[in-house]
């Protein structure tokens, strides 16, 4: 916590934010706090040592985890998931409205194998589960309130990657009668959820993703002097997805939710948590079953405008994803015509193969 927000402001330091007239005392550093605390939740006054933030953070999470619904994705749902967040842009994610996006205001998604995903900073993580929680994201004015949503990611404490001092953390944890639980929290990050981007022009959007970019990468030049090697993680066949600019968390759970709400994939009935007591709490029996884990499943496409007998000629042999894109949706009780987002979605036909990229083939009937 003490290096992320010491970073950000070295880099708001050089930013315009050094040209303000009359700028208060220690702007730069309450500004570095709104931008990470602040937007996961943390009403102000910000704490001023890198413990404070700690153990509020944990005190989140045992929250998240008392109180989330327990969900487990599929691996034909996960990999759908992941194609769609491929297609997004950071600016995308500010798009979420997270009351008509997001179907349960506190979840944990299990996923079916670890995610090995690449800091920027180089080091290693393998993301296992995600969860989140609704909250109010507060910024440096206190007028400046948003709804918002926490994501908290979750690594794999069994997972692929094993460094020499984490086998040593774990073995000394279990000797100590302590063990780590199987789900370790690994990150944190705050989103917003008032769809505060969803009327701004393409251009806007592509300009503010630059500009997002731009950013990380004067972070990462900060972090330079922490960067370590990208180390062999051994036996491991699932691909590494690269996180340059620290939004892959963010990406993955909007396309999830975005999914979920538009029937791209089905939610089972819950089901018995035998299994989740264990995945949680590290088997200890001190939290009992709840029989609310849901399954995420791939559905099979819901039917979409057909564009006649062009349509009819044609013979999907793949499933893709669609990126978001803009549409003039018409109202009928307004006699007038809105813009709303669509997608990202997967089109094709429900028993074909996934493509993780833009691009279909088709041949004439």
């Amino acid at each position: 916590m003490n290096n992320v927000v010491t970073e950000l402001r070295g880099v708001l330091l050089h930013s315009d934010l050094a040209d303000m007239p009359d700028r208060p005392e220690g702007l730069e550093w309450d500004a570095a706090l709104s931008m990470t605390l602040g937007k996961q939740g943390y009403r102000p006054p910000w704490p001023r040592e890198p413990g404070e933030a700690a153990a509020w953070q944990i005190r989140q999470i045992g929250k998240l985890l008392r109180q989330a619904e327990a969900l487990v994705i599929s691996p034909a749902a996960h990999a759908a998931v992941m194609a769609a967040a491929a297609t997004l842009e950071p600016a995308d994610v500010s798009t979420l409205d997270r009351d008509r996006n997001i179907l349960m205001a506190t979840g944990l998604l299990v996923l079916p194998e670890p995610l090995v995903v690449v800091n920027r900073t180089g080091s290693l993580s393998d993301t296992k589960a995600f969860g989140w929680q609704f909250i109010t994201q507060h910024q440096i004015l206190p007028t400046a309130q948003y709804p918002g949503v926490r994501v908290a990611t979750f690594m794999d404490r069994d997972g692929p990657v094993q460094p020499p001092g984490w086998r040593e953390a774990v073995s000394q944890a279990r000797a100590s009668g302590s063990p780590l639980p199987p789900l370790m929290p690994d990150g944190m990050y705050g989103m917003r959820g008032d769809a505060c981007l969803a009327e701004e022009s393409s251009e806007m959007l592509a300009d503010l993703s630059e500009r997002h970019r731009q950013l990380q990468k004067a972070l990462t030049q900060a972090s330079r002097w922490r960067f370590e090697p990208v180390a062999e993680i051994g036996e491991w066949d699932g691909g590494r997805v690269e996180d340059p600019y620290d939004d892959f968390a963010g990406r993955y759970m909007f396309a999830f939710w975005r999914l979920i709400a538009q029937g791209v994939t089905a939610v089972s009935p819950p089901q018995p948590a035998s299994g989740v007591r264990t995945a949680v709490n590290g088997g200890d029996g001190s939290v009992p079953p709840r029989p609310d884990v849901r399954v995420i499943r791939l559905a099979a496409p819901s039917a979409r405008p057909s564009d006649g007998a062009e349509e009819a000629k044609r013979v999907y042999h793949h499933r893709w994803p669609v990126r978001m894109h803009k549409v003039r949706q018409w109202y009928p009780s307004l006699q007038e015509h809105g813009v709303i987002w669509r997608g990202p979605y997967i089109k094709g036909p429900a028993d074909a193969p996934l493509m993780r990229r833009e691009k279909a083939y088709l041949v004439g009937s």
